[in-house]
């Protein structure tokens, strides 16, 4: 036995100590279930009003106190206002808490009531209650399918449509479910198993902190979920008095939308919900806001939102004045050429570095063999320094002991702050850095511009600094004039606009032919440029990239190159579903990023158990130390497989480089 076993034998593990924690809250639910199930249908949603108001009520005296500052803002000078926007802060943050305190206290019941108004739909056909206003508002709308009126009575059916497809309640909720419940509502992960509901599990989390009326987040990674889980999951909330909304079904900045905000629930993806938070603070009227205080979400594929999409940008831009004003066009047949060059050159040099180390492995001679080796894994690397996505490149740097070798040279040259790294590049035309995503032309590159356009000077930025000094002494010396001293100055930032403008554009080209490749990073339909999502191969529609970039490949394809946008607001996944006060997720795989969500969002991870024993066997990753290692062990897999005559089914990830 190891030593990790002994541990664990002695102490548990992490699932163990979360088990002991959570399963009282269970069996408090437990406890409290049959009284709910001998409730009649009008006590049962007489009952959530009940815990409703206890609930608001927690939070009600903080909330009249922060109204009534709130209406002394505007009649208070701006020097004094400070104080009372703390004093704000503070009742606030007293509220809610005084609200958390309240949603522990009736948790066992609300849980209960959800699990309970479940266990109606699936044993009746037809749930019937005495109808109130909002039985009748859901009945007037054509898309509620669930609800029909008869007289003084509200039918609620146990089939309706969701996401376009007809479907039968047939759910209720199972203990783990309660204990995956439990997890969400104390603001942590539950990593789930699939098929075992997370999306069931989260009615319960969500209807409980509905309760407050600050209106709870359900946020899922594409917009057919959110409209689908709003559809399905929206009448066990609503046969109890919550409204319910989905933001991805109205246009963005409407009444509608802003509608869907304030419902108790609202469903929506986290793209949608944070380019509504840019918006707002884009507006210029508190009309014009859609959103409301940021209370509680669950974020559904929690690792994919907040760890793999997290630092993507989300981006609002817009026209910049002149935006037709551009140069991607005029210079794209040159840069096109000076790639061609360069492309050429990369072509030889890997063909050199095969043929060196080819050499090298033949040779009997050690210094012979050194010499070769240095010479090619230097050819090497300069191939990949000119085209690192070349496709030859790529396969070659796969066989073992290649990339090794390369890193090991790359290693040399950028010892001692790059000291010798311009031997290494002297070659090349432009050096590309896929890391930093970046093309700088070289010496050599620039004088092969210059020599194509017959001037030496235009892909050249002045030294706008000396030269702004010689006119600054020019005219403290009285050689020139005031006005003399203006018009030359203006002319000098002028001239070093365009030529700033001028350089930028070609790096830009320069980045579009190497580092973005057609039907990889983008596709082209029906004459424009469309960027793929590298995470799920989709097409982003309405996303462009910034900078001149978009700009760039429009010019490498020759579609029509799009005005210059300039960005009016932005910010990361990661930032925005900070805000929030109260933060949980579902995923089936949390466990191996849960490191990662303590240290960013200080969010734990819990296991919840399955329903039953799993019977699938879950092997441990291996790991090869090349791709061509990893494809021949999965085609021997495979092989292995066939021969059994065993189904496989294989999935796999195409990387960016691959």
């Amino acid at each position: 036995m190891n030593f990790n076993k002994i541990l664990k034998a002695l102490f548990g593990d992490k699932s163990s100590r979360d088990m002991k924690l959570i399963q009282p809250f269970v069996d408090k639910v437990k406890e409290a279930y049959p009284e709910i199930k001998a409730l009649s249908n009008d006590e049962l949603r007489a009952k959530t009003k009940e815990i409703q108001k206890y609930v608001q009520d927690a939070g009600k005296e903080q909330r009249d106190k922060i109204a009534e500052l709130r209406a002394k803002i505007e009649d208070t000078p701006i020097d004094e206002r400070e104080e009372i926007f703390n004093q704000i802060d503070k009742l606030d943050k007293e509220a809610l808490d005084n609200y958390e305190k309240a949603l522990n206290e009736v948790m066992p019941v609300a849980f209960s009531i959800v699990k309970d108004t479940a266990r109606r739909f699936a044993e009746n056909e037809e749930t019937i209650v005495t109808a109130t206003d909002f039985d009748r508002e859901l009945a007037a709308d054509p898309a509620k399918d669930f609800i029909t009126i008869d007289g003084d009575n509200a039918i609620y059916h146990n089939h309706w449509t969701a996401g376009g497809n007809d479907l039968k309640w047939e759910m209720v909720h199972y203990d783990v479910q309660i204990f995956g419940g439990v997890v969400l509502h104390q603001g942590k992960i539950a990593e789930m198993a699939t098929g075992e509901g997370k999306t069931l599990v989260a009615t319960l989390p969500v209807f409980l902190n509905a309760l407050t009326g600050n209106g709870v987040h359900v946020v899922t990674v594409n917009d057919y979920l959110a409209k689908r889980d709003s559809e399905w999951m929206g009448p066990l909330y609503m046969f109890n008095g919550l409204s319910v909304d989905c933001i991805d079904k109205h246009q963005p900045n409407s009444p509608a939308r802003r509608k869907a905000y304030q419902a108790d629930i609202t469903f929506g993806t986290n793209n949608e919900f944070g380019f509504d938070y840019l918006r707002d603070n884009m507006a210029v009227s508190p009309a014009d806001l859609v959103q409301r205080q940021h209370n509680y979400a669950i974020v559904d594929e929690v690792d994919s939102v907040l760890i793999d999409d997290a630092r993507t940008p989300l981006i609002i831009s817009g026209p910049v004045p002149k935006g037709d004003d551009q140069m991607f066009e005029e210079y794209q047949p040159l840069v096109q050429s000076l790639y061609e060059v360069q492309r050429k050159q990369a072509t030889e040099l890997l063909s050199e570095a095969r043929h060196k180390l080819a050499e090298a492995q033949k040779t009997n001679d050690k210094s012979a063999a050194q010499k070769l080796q240095e010479e090619g894994f230097l050819a090497l690397y300069r191939s990949f320094k000119a085209l690192p996505k070349n496709k030859a490149l790529i396969k070659y740097l796969s066989e073992d002991g290649i990339k090794a070798g390369m890193l090991k040279t790359e290693e040399y040259y950028m010892a001692n702050n790059n000291r010798e790294m311009p031997k290494a590049i002297e070659p090349l035309y432009f050096v590309t850095d896929e890391k930093m995503n970046s093309c700088d032309l070289t010496d050599k590159g620039t004088a092969w511009l210059a020599n194509k356009v017959n001037d030496n000077q235009l892909f050249v930025l002045p030294d706008i600094t000396t030269e702004l000094s010689v006119l600054e002494k020019q005219k403290d010396d009285k050689l020139i004039d005031e006005q003399t001293y203006i018009d030359q100055k203006d002319a000098l930032m002028a001239h070093y606009g365009v030529q700033s403008e001028r350089v930028h554009t070609l790096q830009q080209l320069l980045k579009a032919y190497t580092m973005f490749n057609k039907d990889d990073e983008y596709v082209v339909l029906n004459g424009e440029v469309k960027i793929v999502d590298e995470q799920t191969g989709r097409i982003m529609e309405g996303r462009r990239w910034s900078d001149g970039l978009h700009q760039a490949v429009e010019a490498k394809e020759h579609v029509k190159v799009e005005a210059a946008t300039q960005t009016f607001a932005t910010i990361t996944l990661q930032n925005y579903f900070r805000m929030y006060h109260k933060l949980a997720g579902m995923t089936g795989t949390a466990s191996t990023e849960a490191g990662e969500f303590w240290d960013i969002y200080k969010l734990d991870v819990v296991e919840i158990p399955t329903n039953r024993p799993i019977l699938r066997k879950d092997m441990e990753d291996r790991v090869y130390k090349t791709a061509r290692e990893k494809y021949a062990a999965v085609i021997d897999e495979v092989e292995t497989m066939r021969n059994q005559g065993r189904p496989l089914s294989c999935w796999y990830y195409i990387c960016r480089n691959q």
